[in-house]
């Protein structure tokens, strides 16, 4: 294991407190060019998520109209009512991205899949990484702004969805996420730089509870002129 890693999972609340928890929901809301562009915007503004830590699971409600939930497993996308009863379904959702790019417009079900997911990645991070099959490996540090991050590369397996087989993310002195990056393999690819930042507490886990997404330049830095995702979390309710 990684002296890395065991620094980023003791600064964001170690093995034991994680292993005991079972489900997590975050209110959030989220906003940014990307959202225009794939037709959904405004979308997700004030949601919950609810995801199981432990297995590839996530619940956006309420999900594009009231009474309505989202259910993401990598495998099959769904679409619930208030009474449980499934309005739609898309099984194996990431052939569906076929051929997309970035201005490819999404449907319902893809709208599910990649919120389902990314969320999913973000709620997890570091802690996903000890699953099986992961590979993981400090590579060099990162100076940014006079402040000396460092980085590990995290190869997810095939199994695990996400945005990319091939992912970095970065830390400072104490541990703690700052930056991860990445590419949207379903838009085509995308060399994305997600900073993570204001790291809250919450039933004893620490999770930044604000996200910004830029477009990364040829330099290794973020293209600051446009904001591709914003994602705000208001509160996580840890059982």
């Amino acid at each position: 294991m990684s002296d890395l890693l065991e620094l980023a999972v003791a600064a964001h609340g170690g093995w034991g407190r994680w292993r005991e928890v079972r489900k997590l929901t975050a209110r959030i809301s989220v906003a940014g060019a990307m959202w225009h562009l794939k037709g959904w915007a405004g979308v997700l503004s004030d949601v919950a998520v609810s995801i199981d830590p432990h297995r590839q699971h996530a619940e956006f409600s309420p999900f594009i109209e009231p009474g309505h939930h989202s259910e993401y497993e990598p495998a099959r996308t769904a679409i619930l009512g208030d009474r449980g009863e499934v309005l739609e379904a898309r099984e194996q959702p990431r052939l569906a991205f076929e051929g997309h790019v970035i201005q490819t417009p999404w449907d319902v079900q893809h709208l599910a899949y990649f919120s389902g997911y990314a969320m999913w990645t973000y709620l997890t991070t570091p802690f996903l990484f000890g699953l099986p099959r992961f590979i993981v490996e400090e590579i060099e540090p990162w100076d940014e702004h006079g402040e000396t991050w460092r980085r590990l590369k995290v190869i997810f397996p095939q199994d695990v969805a996400s945005h990319s087989t091939e992912q970095i993310f970065y830390f400072d002195a104490a541990g703690i996420l700052r930056r991860h990056d990445y590419s949207v393999e379903i838009m085509g690819g995308t060399s994305s730089a997600n900073y993570a930042s204001e790291p809250r507490t919450f039933g004893g886990l620490v999770f930044p509870t604000r996200r910004r997404v830029y477009s990364i330049g040829p330099d290794n830095r973020p293209i600051l002129d446009r904001v591709a995702v914003a994602i705000d979390i208001n509160g996580i309710d840890v059982e």
